[in-house]
């Protein structure tokens, strides 16, 4: 059940910062229309892009009513992805606040260090979370695995 909590929670969060990604990177703010110093691309493309593979994620983790092991591989997938952005800026010696809520943060009155913050905040749970989730489940089927059958039946191995 916990790992099923995960996936919704990260299903509900990446909606919203899906959303708000997309709504933002048709807005009116400059920072828009500069490229993206990692991948060159105009940064409202790069939040429209970003925000499509959220809602993407999003939909497979609110979606699966049972299985919760492609949507941790997707969550940690893209929270890894994320990383790697960040790790990218930093390691170029970016050190403004991400953009990553576009001019949201300015409609919400929301200091974009304070965005900044939260979103690092969300990154670690997301991170952690999936990659808990996966060691979870592994756990999980290695138990099921290694489990002796009962007496009087063969062990067959699981079909993967």
């Amino acid at each position: 059940m916990p790992k099923r909590v995960f996936t919704i929670s990260a299903g509900i969060i990446l909606g919203i910062t899906g959303v708000a990604k997309i709504v933002s990177a048709f807005g009116g703010a400059r920072i828009l229309e500069n490229p993206d110093p990692v991948f060159g691309l105009q940064f409202g493309w790069l939040m429209f892009l970003a925000g499509i593979f959220e809602l993407f994620v999003a939909v497979v983790c609110l979606g699966q009513k049972s299985k919760t092991f492609p949507a941790a591989i997707l969550v940690a997938w893209l929270a890894t992805n994320f990383l790697a952005y960040r790790l990218s800026l930093w390691w170029m010696g970016w050190h403004r606040p991400c953009s990553c809520m576009g001019n949201l943060t300015d409609v919400l009155h929301i200091p974009p260090q304070t965005a900044d913050t939260v979103m690092k905040i969300i990154l670690a749970y997301l991170l952690i979370g999936s990659y808990a989730t996966l060691f979870w489940l592994w756990r999980q089927k290695r138990k099921l695995v290694s489990a002796p059958a009962p007496s009087g039946t063969t062990a067959q191995s699981p079909v993967p």
